[in-house]
């Protein structure tokens, strides 16, 4: 057989045609026959058990009887009118009714032949009727493919409303096999098999089909997920291991003078554990003779800035510079702020460069990093301007790295002849599973304790019932000289509904909290850059008590005096957001506390949350629970919406299946890189027919 027979365009599959076709490619996004082979049912119906009309029972139960119609009549009711056959077998009678394709189906009804009907049956009036059955006559039924568990397929109402039925899908289905004549080559190796005890491919693919029994079933979905998941994190960490061999990075063999005098004498507090270890992990990638690209996760607050700065030392003490590229422009201040503070005693040439650089002062930083003068650049996506040029850009740290996209990270790879040493940060805890499949091609570091002297804050959840009594409590935290924030949620489709509850909310607030007595900020997304900066600063200075802010501090802002966060509308917030917005708050030495304001009415889902919220403070167990509520598409927000676009296996459902396909991908790939041992083959050549015609990023985003 032809080895692209699978990638034969559906329209030449016998049964298709160019409408179908169409119809299949648009809605189900199948173009090709190994598309179709990949269309798996998300359910079974059991068809081994027939039953007699006298046994039916008032259910709302799928049934196959056999029996044969007697009588076909048309009914006319209030809209239009209905089909209606009396169908027999020797022990009753019931009705079996059509509300549309009345002509199509009466042209094709045949009167007293055996039928097989399968549907959900109706009890009215003393009759039991069946709506739109499905239906098949005996003698082709006996003759069919047919599997004892009836798969049912994806669908949508186009495809229903236009006869793509699933009984449709089925049968292409049984064509595509009788044309396949079974050919389906073997994609993992014979110690595998043997290992894990998997079906053959063959029997893996019939039995997903068209199931035998439901042992056959199970095996046929365990084979064919560990297969999906053990080829993406095949592609992961070849990439990985790829990369490392073939780019090089700038080798920083020393660590010097400016590491250790920091380290020494200007360290503000002692490291952590977790700290220690994650700097000697990226210490060992910059000593090496490859590109460092690592992902660095900590909790908010787990102290990655220092864990940054001391990297970006040991570049410097390698004659490089350092950029760190961070998502808002409130963050890169702070950023710059923070090093400049931690970094006076070191005589460091630290600038910053944002969208509201002034155009003289741009002109200045662009000079003096061309020729070698500025040791930090701090700044926006502005960093990645063609203006900008370094010297010798070494070292890169991207924060929140998912408001970055691909192609805005690989601009700062081209700053140089050889591209920098990467650390990405990011204060949102990513659950293993998730991080293994999608950063699966970054080395991990995980910052998992909190440095001593930080004293947990504080959860509740309140209704707006007991506003009165918040109130009470933020005039006495603010009577000790704390400051508070109250956020209210941010929603992109209605902007003007978000403007109009923080403004409702600054009215409210105001009237409680008077003048001259309290002074408020407020802080909004549409307001002037400037504008931020002035109420943002006044909060730092302590001018004024409360700030009033949509989402616009989720990220980053860092003021030790603030001990309250006030969430409104907390249900409207997804569990990241949520942990995010709390961890702005508990950044100095007094016990601070988050309330979560919520009306009465909530949903199964938002009570989960806010209890998960009132009960840890830990961002992993926090993820994990908001990848089962949210599923994996939406946890990466919606520029990485289409995170894994999984065929049959589930990154929640399968985690020990993916985590056992990880381990087998890394075991072959160190004993053997390049996939050239006689019993890899079959997987060298799945594995180039699967890059050949899908990429590993049309399964992550």
């Amino acid at each position: 057989m032809n080895p692209n027979f699978f990638q034969t365009p559906i329209d030449y599959l016998k049964g298709v045609g160019p409408n179908r076709a169409d119809l299949l490619k648009k809605e189900l996004g199948i173009h090709t026959f190994q598309d179709l082979l990949n269309l798996f049912p998300n359910r079974y119906l059991d068809r081994t058990q027939f039953y007699k009309i006298n046994q039916l029972q008032r259910s709302s139960a799928d049934v196959q009887i056999i029996g044969k119609i007697s009588h076909i009549k048309t009914v006319d009711q209030k809209r239009g009118k209905r089909l209606v056959a009396t169908f027999k077998d020797e022990n009753g009678t019931m009705e079996l009714i059509w509300f549309r394709g009345h002509k199509w189906i009466k042209e094709n009804l045949k009167l007293n032949v055996a039928y097989v009907i399968f549907g959900k049956t109706n009890w009215y009036n003393g009759t039991f009727s069946m709506p739109h059955p499905e239906m098949e006559l005996l003698t082709e039924y006996e003759k069919s493919l047919r599997p004892v568990m009836q798969p049912v397929y994806p669908s949508t109402e186009k495809l229903t409303a236009r006869g793509i039925t699933n009984r449709v899908v089925n049968s292409l289905m049984q064509q595509l096999f009788l044309e396949a004549q079974n050919s389906f080559s073997e994609t993992l190796s014979k110690p595998l098999l043997k290992d894990l005890k998997l079906l053959p491919k063959n029997e893996a693919l019939l039995n997903i089909h068209f199931p035998q029994n439901q042992d056959l079933l199970a095996r046929a979905q365990y084979r064919l997920k560990f297969e999906e998941l053990f080829y993406i994190q095949l592609q992961l960490i070849r990439k990985n291991l790829l990369h490392k061999a073939k780019i090089k990075g700038y080798p920083f063999p020393k660590v010097g003078e400016y590491f250790n005098t920091f380290f020494k004498e200007h360290l503000p507090f002692n490291l952590t554990n977790a700290q220690k270890r994650v700097i000697k992990e990226i210490r060992h990638d910059l000593g090496s003779n490859a590109q460092m690209n690592r992902l660095l996760q900590g909790d908010v607050g787990s102290g990655k800035t220092i864990v940054a700065l001391m990297s970006m030392l040991i570049a410097i003490d390698n004659g490089f510079q350092t950029c760190l590229m961070a998502p808002t422009e409130i963050l890169s201040v702070q950023h710059y702020n923070g090093l400049l503070e931690l970094c006076k005693e070191l005589k460091l040439n630290i600038y910053l460069l944002t969208g509201s650089t002034k155009t003289s002062d741009r002109k200045i930083i662009h000079e003096k990093l061309e020729n070698g003068e500025i040791d930090i650049l701090i700044g926006t996506h502005a960093l990645l301007e063609d203006k900008v040029k370094f010297k010798n850009l070494g070292f890169a740290i991207i924060d929140e790295q998912h408001r970055f996209g691909v192609a805005q990270r690989s601009k700062l790879w081209h700053k140089n002849k050889f591209p920098p040493h990467v650390l990405v940060m990011t204060a949102t805890p990513i659950p293993r599973t998730l991080a293994m499949s999608v950063y699966g091609d970054l080395d991990i570091s995980i910052i998992d304790e909190l440095p001593p002297g930080r004293k947990e804050v504080k959860t509740v959840h309140r209704f707006d019932a007991n506003r009165l009594r918040v109130f009470k409590f933020l005039k006495d935290e603010i009577s000790k000289g704390r400051q508070v924030y109250v956020v209210y949620p941010l929603i992109q489709e209605s902007e003007a509904l978000d403007y109009k509850d923080l403004m409702d909310g600054y009215e409210s607030i105001s009237r409680e909290f008077q003048k001259p007595e309290y002074q408020i900020s407020i802080l909004h997304g549409k307001m002037k850059p400037q504008d931020k900066e002035f109420e943002m600063n006044r909060f730092i200075k302590g001018e004024t008590q409360i700030m009033v802010a949509t989402t616009v501090i989720e990220v980053g802002v860092n003021i030790p005096n603030a001990s309250v966060m006030v969430i409104e509308s907390a249900e409207r917030f997804g569990l990241s957001q949520l942990h995010q917005l709390r961890g702005r708050v508990g950044r100095g030495a007094d016990q601070s506390y988050c309330i979560l304001m919520t009306s009465h009415k909530l949903s199964e889902n938002a009570r989960t949350r806010l209890e998960t919220m009132v009960k840890t403070s830990d961002g992993f167990e926090i993820a994990e629970v908001d990848l089962r509520l949210r599923g994996p598409g939406d946890l990466m927000g919606t520029q990485q919406s289409g995170v894994l676009n999984l065929k049959i296996a589930d990154i929640i459902k399968d985690q020990e299946i993916l985590k056992l396909a990880r381990s087998y991908a890394l075991e072959i790939l160190r004993s053997d890189p390049s996939l050239s041992n006689p019993e890899n083959l079959p997987i060298k050549s799945a594995y180039i027919q699967l890059t050949k015609y899908k990429n590993i990023w049309n399964y992550i985003s």
